[in-house]
């Protein structure tokens, strides 16, 4: 039986769960991929640090670009995450004529391109099921499975975090700060949380699958992103009040005249399948010309499941299988992708506002609006207290984006009209 040797950077949570598993899963790792898997080394900042795994200290380096250039290592599974380091690390593997395995969404999302291009002209193999959606085999499915369909569109919770958030402050009635508190406590969010809930982490995600689902290449740059720190607690009730959940999603639809490409709270129906998606799970929906709808759920990050990713990558590594994006596949000669921008989009939208309770309030709003082309579908406006600051709640029907936001900033600057506006989109679909 042939050895695959590996050179492992990284040994925080994911690392070490990568690191354990192969050892505790040895014997069926070695039956199902036909080889043995040896690590040769574990590049680390802080060698004497003490880790939930023990490594022994012979294996410990904190030379990575050593062992990324051993001639003896075969495959290097990049864990550090962030983006300039593992650059320069995955490069120089790719160059060293070393196959990679990376959990990393950032480094593929922004660097993608030329990591690719670079393992096709050197011949090697770059595996990436753990960039998305944690242990759900979202590329593996795309890649293989879906592979006779053209894939119509994505709707997908692909941030555990945000979902955890979302689902405290409408199941507990929490507020935004509470509910973020409560996922730090838990271990959902990091103490500098803002990748996650500025939308930036599913915004990575989503270039990644806007290149595998529609083929081509679609720069992280034009992909919309928009996170949640400015949902609060009377946004969730109205929202459950017209009977929506509020969810964080990123979408891609293929349009005429472009991919729709963008990660948003969104206003789901009680009923869509998305809406009931609690907790830190994932969920992708995907459609298909011949499959129709498929949906993918489970457990989208911690340590556990994106090593059992991570694992996949190394069996189908060593099984002789190819990525996407190998030496052999025509995937590589990918064109840029037409990605629209948000401003041409048409929606629904759910429009908050705080107003000071006079008569003709609701008139003047409505009257901007209509100028703009935008027609309101739903009102909400409880409270009656004259010359207070009440909440007004529109729903709107189809309206074009680039309408709407002119509107709201002509109705921002209302005298009556106190503070920002929310205005949080609304997927019937």
């Amino acid at each position: 039986m042939r050895t695959l040797t590996v050179g492992l950077l990284g040994c925080g949570q994911i690392g070490s769960e990568v690191y354990s598993l192969l050892k505790r899963k040895e014997g069926v790792l070695s039956r199902e991929a036909g080889a043995q898997f040896k690590i040769a080394g574990v590049a680390v900042r802080r060698p004497r640090k003490t880790r939930a795994v023990r490594v022994p200290v012979s294996l410990l380096t904190s030379r990575a670009l050593s062992l990324v250039r051993n001639p003896k290592v075969d495959v290097i599974v990049e864990l550090i995450g962030g983006t300039q380091a593992a650059r320069t690390f995955v490069l120089e593997a790719l160059k060293n004529g070393k196959d990679v395995v990376t959990a990393n969404k950032a480094l593929l999302a922004e660097y993608g391109d030329e990591i690719f291009e670079l393992a096709r002209k050197r011949g090697r193999q770059v595996f990436f099921e753990a960039s998305v959606g944690g242990g759900i085999p979202i590329i593996k499915t795309l890649r293989e499975g879906l592979v006779a369909n053209r894939i119509d569109s994505i709707y997908s919770i692909i941030n555990g975090t945000c979902n955890y958030i979302l689902s405290a402050m409408s199941e507990r009635n929490l507020d935004f700060k509470e509910a973020l508190k409560l996922a730090q406590q838990k271990g959902y969010a990091e103490a500098n949380p803002s990748l996650d809930i500025e939308g930036t982490d599913s915004a990575h995600k989503l270039a990644i699958l806007v290149r595998l689902a529609f083929g081509g290449q679609a720069p992280f740059r034009q992909i919309y992103s928009e996170g949640i720190s400015r949902i609060r607690n009377e946004d969730v009730a109205f929202a459950e009040e017209f009977g929506y959940r509020i969810k964080l999603l990123a979408i891609a639809k293929r349009g005429p005249d472009g991919i729709e490409a963008r990660v948003q709270p969104t206003l789901l129906p009680k009923n869509h399948i998305l809406a009931n998606v609690s907790g830190a799970f994932n969920a992708i929906l995907l459609r298909g010309d011949q499959v129709g709808e498929i949906l993918l759920y489970g457990r989208g990050a911690g340590p556990a499941p994106t090593a059992s990713a991570v694992l996949s990558d190394l069996v189908d590594l060593a099984k002789g299988h190819e990525s996407l994006f190998s030496a052999n596949s025509h995937v590589h000669v990918l064109k840029p992708l037409r990605i629209k921008n948000i401003s041409s989009i048409l929606s629904r939208y759910y429009l908050r506002f705080h107003v000071i309770d006079r008569p003709g309030v609701l008139a003047r709003i409505s009257n901007i609006l209509g100028r703009h082309k935008v027609s309101i579908s739903d009102v909400i406006q409880k409270e009656r207290r004259a010359g207070s600051v009440v909440p007004l709640i529109l729903l709107t029907h189809d309206a074009p984006e680039k309408e709407l936001r002119a509107a709201i900033r002509e109705i921002d600057r209302f005298a009556l009209v106190q503070g920002k506006s929310q205005v949080i989109r609304i997927e019937e679909a």
